[in-house]
């Protein structure tokens, strides 16, 4: 092919890495904000992307080449240099660029992906524009107010000590957009010199392991061996404790994994043959004796498709029924509140629930935003157990019940006080709002009008958190008589995970609260038992995001912003 004279390839590369005329980097940023920034961060100290790589610096940077995410294999064989052509193509077709891509989520209108290279290269180059006006970035969002400046619920997190108790009352929750959405990611910072965490007399912390890559889901082996999913770097461990129990060593069990997250142990933790790990968008299973710490096979599939979209929320937890017959697996939605869903007659909304269960999404939404549900005779397909749940992040059996429980991340982009996260039991056909409801008959703004038949059918959660308290993980607390165990008023009650907020203007979560249960049913009320994280000037030193119990009563607490686990232990009459 020739080119006109006037036309040279210097001039050539330069048109390909630089944005459209006329793009909006600050539209991009808005976009970016509302659409993406669920997974990636794109500005220093965002702290977005807990759920995929950062795109800081994307522009010049080959595929698949950033630090800290594991990425498909896909799009490390794809040779592809991310410049504003390749990045505009990419958005505009994922799949198509880079099949097999993980990222399956186009970004349909060209002018949004101008603005988001515009919005790229202008991070780069140092030329972004300060967000316009007193209340933050352009889009509705606005950035935490300086110290002393009064708004609703100002520095209640300080309030936050071991004891105090919480209860989220549904009859007075705010109306929608009563305070703007904030965009107040935590920013992660040094532990600070004498700072402490706080735990009822009696109680210490001390660090277990430090140098892993963003621990998550723990489980622990008959033997005392500890499975750790190490999501983003796509592996499991094993780490099998010293003779005092203080640390523990650290053996790669199985690696390539798309981001691992849910662990389980089949038929029991006593006797187990498998371990069952869920994917982000399958279930495998490793053939497992207990005392394994290195993989013998590769992976058996199990099922090799959970939903027909990827993206979006990545977790995907795993728990068996007692009797072992089923297998459940929580898959979050692909979206915020599915802003993009379309509307359907009356009689495709039946001919539709018929097939996927009450209130049950479609489209890009299809078995998403579910508790599914496979039995363990070969059944690949499984069914929806449970809907109209955001993001089941964890889920565990209550073993005096039996009951099947989930904390739940609700929604954003509300105000500060909209949607309260949760911990709730889950009922098989229960339909929990997400997307047209939450906490009952509270309709979305966003998708009014939408489903009026669903009006007072959404079932109310049983634990409502503070909303964007980001709940992620729950246990109950097993009867020990280990050296380390808890008093006894803790034996069958839930100890649940709050990861912290972003979009909240005060800081609330990063802590640990016990779930009070009487007769083994919630009473609604929740009650802090580890406190710390967060700083006086609303900045955090680390994220609390996975706990288990250890064979000697004590607990193991994963924290994937610091990447260290923690060990928390009693000691009577201390």
């Amino acid at each position: 092919m020739k080119f006109a004279s006037s036309l040279t390839v210097a001039s050539l590369i330069a048109a390909l890495a630089a944005p459209a005329v006329g793009a909006d980097a600050n539209a991009g940023r808005t976009f970016f904000r509302a659409q993406c920034a669920l997974c990636h961060s794109a500005e220093p100290n965002d702290n977005g992307g807990a759920q995929g790589p950062s795109l800081q610096g994307v522009l010049g940077r080959a595929a698949a080449t950033g630090a800290g995410f594991s990425y498909s294999p896909a799009l490390k064989s794809s040779n592809l240099t991310w410049d504003a052509a390749s990045l505009e193509r990419f958005l505009a077709a994922p799949t198509t660029v880079v099949p097999g891509s993980s990222m399956v989520i186009p970004v349909p209108q060209q002018s949004d992906r101008e603005n988001i290279v515009a919005y790229f290269t202008a991070v780069k180059d140092g030329t972004l524009k300060a967000a316009a006006g007193p209340g933050g970035p352009p889009g509705g969002f606005r950035a935490p107010p300086p110290s002393g400046a009064p708004t609703k619920g100002e520095a209640d997190w300080k309030k936050d000590a071991p004891g105090r108790v919480h209860r989220v009352d549904l009859s007075r929750l705010p109306t929608p957009f009563d305070t703007p959405s904030a965009m107040n990611f935590p920013r992660l910072v040094p532990k600070p010199a004498g700072a402490q965490l706080a735990l009822p007399a009696g109680f210490k912390v001390a660090v277990y392991m430090e140098g892993l890559t963003a621990p998550r889901t723990m489980k622990v082996a008959a033997n005392g061996d500890v499975l750790l999913a190490e999501t983003n770097a796509g592996r499991i461990k094993v780490l099998r404790p010293t003779a005092d129990g203080s640390t523990a060593t650290a053996t790669v069990f199985a690696q390539g994994l798309l981001q691992p997250y849910g662990i389980a142990f089949y038929p029991s933790v006593a006797k187990p043959q498998w371990i069952y790990v869920a994917e982000m968008n399958r279930v495998v299973r490793y053939r497992y004796s207990t005392g394994d710490t290195v993989a013998s096979s590769v992976p058996e599939v199990v099922v090799p498709q959970l939903s027909p979209v990827g993206g979006g929320h990545f977790t995907r937890d795993i728990a068996f029924s007692p009797d072992g017959k089923r297998m459940y697996v929580s898959v979050g939605s692909q979206s915020n509140v599915a802003e993009d869903i379309t509307k359907k007659s009356p009689d495709e909304v039946k001919a539709w629930e018929a097939q996927h269960g009450l209130g049950a999404p479609w489209g890009n939404e299809e078995n998403r935003a579910t508790v599914r549900v496979y039995n363990m005779n070969g059944d690949t397909k499984g069914r929806n157990f449970a809907t109209g749940i955001r993001n089941c992040v964890g889920m565990t059996m209550q073993p005096a019940t039996g009951a099947l429980w989930c904390v739940t991340n609700e929604r954003d982009m509300l105000g500060d006080d909209l949607v309260p996260d949760y911990a709730t039991r889950v009922k098989d056909g229960g339909f929990y709002g997400w997307p047209w409801y939450y906490m009952g008959n509270h309709e979305d703004p966003r998708l009014k009008g939408h489903r009026p038949d669903l009006a007072g059918k959404a079932t109310l959660p049983d634990v409502p958190f503070t909303a964007h308290s980001a709940a992620v993980n729950l246990l109950f607390y097993a009867a020990n008589k280990g050296k380390s165990a808890f008093p006894k008023e803790y034996t069958g009650e839930g100890i649940a995970v709050l990861h912290g907020s972003w979009n909240r203007a005060f800081r609330t979560g990063h802590k640990l609260v016990r779930l009070p249960l009487k007769k083994g049913v919630p009473t609604g009320q929740y009650i802090d038992f580890m406190t710390g994280f967060i700083t006086e000037s609303g900045d955090a030193w680390g994220r609390p995001v996975a706990i288990t119990q250890l064979q000697d009563g004590s607990l193991l607490l994963a924290d994937d912003g610091a990447n260290v686990i923690y060990r928390i232990s009693y000691s009577k009459g201390k």
